[in-house]
Order: structure tokens, then sequence, then C-alpha cells
């Protein structure tokens, strides 16, 4: 059976990484109601960490997924080496949060859990069929809040077109508070259940549960870590995804937000982690495209669009020295 003080240290860092999971992801709820100055941001930031709250407590197919779905087999693996994955994950979420990056921390989970499997026990140990399904899920959902947000928009605009741009933004004002609402509690529908995933897992690896289902306390502590990391707030990340990607009215904001809801609700339903950073992305970019193509900033889309594609290798690499480092150190303890 694992160490007792091992498997604490699993969740503690499980808290920590929904912690700051909160503060780095609280861009994806409010960016756009907070640029278009539809909602105060002090109040978008505490009403969005009480519905990533109770998000967090809807469901736990996600955590599910990721608990079963990335090794073969739980008795494979101990809590040295999730508890490199989750190191990794977190240093890559806190470098890109320094540096205002908008990056997926499911992608950085997931790559710190594929590094330390490797490094420790060899890439035998992975589930590559569960792996598959969920690369599929990241890679398709930006795709896809794209395209519907493009189709949202324009059906947006045939209907409400022969507004004026003032008359439009006074309409959608309060619509836009309904559409981030929504979009946080789906937030926090998918993003809590992953941190929920990775300690039901230890759980399970170490003998104290015989399933793969949640217990109630990991659900009450992942949710209420994420609510207090989003209480913190992510003001350099709100700024890239509210203003410099496209230039937001209401009605594009309350676009992206409806259209980001429902593609995160949808992915939440068929129990799919999916990358919210990027769907919001996805659904801003898609809204602009609908108002004009050259009215996007294409070359911060790019930026962001590089350091999706670099988080899991970097973060699988961070996790697996930082696995080598702690191996290390408890040959010689």
């Amino acid at each position: 059976m694992l160490d007792h003080w091992m498997v604490w240290l699993v969740v503690l860092l499980a808290l920590a990484f929904d912690y700051i999971n909160g503060f780095h992801d609280t861009a994806n709820a409010i960016a756009t109601s907070v640029s278009t100055r539809a909602i105060d941001p002090k109040k978008a930031v505490m009403m969005t960490a009480v519905l990533n709250f109770l998000g967090a407590m809807v469901s736990t197919g996600v955590a599910k997924t990721i608990g079963g779905d990335l090794v073969l087999s739980a008795d494979l693996i101990n809590a040295e080496v999730i508890s490199a994955a989750l190191f990794g994950a977190i240093i890559w979420n806190l470098v890109t949060w320094w540096f205002g990056i908008p990056s997926s921390s499911s992608h950085a989970l997931i790559g710190g859990v594929i590094g330390a499997v490797i490094v420790s026990v060899g890439h035998t140990a992975l589930n590559y069929g569960g792996i598959g399904k969920i690369f599929l899920s990241l890679v398709l959902s930006p795709i896809i809040a794209m395209v519907f947000g493009y189709i949202v928009m324009h059906v947006l605009l045939m209907i409400f077109g022969r507004f004026s741009p003032i008359a439009l933004n006074d309409r959608f004002r309060t619509m836009q508070l309904l559409s981030a609402t929504l979009m946080a509690f789906s937030h926090g529908s998918n993003d809590a259940q992953k941190a929920m995933g990775i300690i039901t897992l230890t759980l399970l690896s170490g003998g104290y549960i015989d399933t793969l289902d949640v217990p109630t306390w990991v659900k009450l502590g992942c949710a209420t870590a994420m609510a207090l990391g989003t209480a913190a707030g992510g003001w350099r990340i709100i700024s890239t995804m509210g203003t410099k990607i496209f230039k937001l009215e209401t009605i594009n904001g309350f676009a992206a937000d409806l259209n980001s809801a429902i593609t995160i609700f949808t992915a939440t339903f068929l129990h799919l982690p999916v990358s919210t950073t990027h769907v919001v992305s996805g659904s801003i970019m898609g809204v602009g495209s609908a108002k004009r193509v050259k009215a996007v900033n294409w070359g911060v889309a790019r930026s962001m669009v590089l350091a999706w594609f670099v988080t899991i290798p970097l973060s699988a690499l961070a996790s697996g020295i930082i696995y080598l480092i702690m191996d290390g150190v408890a040959t010689i303890l």
C-alpha cells in the first residue's frame, strides 16, 4: 500500500492545481463580459467563483475519464508518479500565467501524467486508446467552437443587424450576464473534475477505495479549491482573451460565451475533458471572423496555438525530470 503521506501529498498538489487552474482560467468565464464592460470586474470574479463551485458539484463523468483512461491499470503507478505529474502541470500553469499566455491547464495535466508514467514505468503502462479519445476531444472542441461561433454570430447579425451599434450594446449587456453565468457554471462542470479524477486514481492505486467513484470529500475539496482560485483572479490572461484576439462588443461577447458554454456542457455530458481555454479562444475567433476575418488578430491567435501545441510535451518533460529528481532523493534517503 502507498505510504500515507505520499497520498496526502497528491491530494494537496491536486488541490493546488485546481486553485491555480481557478485563477489561471478565470479569464475563460469573464474575459468577454469584463472587456465589454457588461459587469464590474470584481463582481464578475466573485460570481464566477460561486458558479465554478456549483458547476464542479454536478457531475463526475469527466473525473472517471481522467482517472480511468490515461493508464491501463491503477496498480501500475503510485503516488510518487502522480505527484511528479502534478508538479509538472503546476509549473507549466504558473509560467504561462506569469507571461499572460492562455495555455491549457487540461493539456498541462495530461502531459504531466504522460511524462511521469513514461519515465517511471514505461510507455506500455499508458492507455493509448483512452489517451487517443481524450486527445480527439481536446483537438476537436476548439475547432467545433470556432465553426459554431461563426454560425451563431452570423445568425445574430441576420436578426439584429438592422439595429445601431449603440442599441445593440444596450440590448445585449443584460444578455451577456446570462451567457457569462452559463459559461462560468460550465467551466466548473468540466475543469474541476480533472483534479478529482487524479485524486481518485491515487486512492484507487493505493487501495483506499475499490472503484473509480469519486468520494464526496474529493468533490467538495476540488470545487472549493477552484472557487478560491477563481476569486484570486487572473487578470494577465483576461487582457489577452478579452481584447487582444478580437475587439469585442456585447453582442460578440454574448455569442462567444453562449457558444462556449454549450460546447463545454456537451463535452461534460459525454464525459469528455476539454480545454475551456481552447474552447473560449475558438469561439472568440469564430465570432470575430463572422464580423470580418481581418478583425481577428491572427498573430496573437498563432502565438496561442503554438503555446497549445508545446504544452503537452513541455509539461511531460517537466514531470519526467521531477520524477527522476524525486526518485533520486528517495533512493538516497
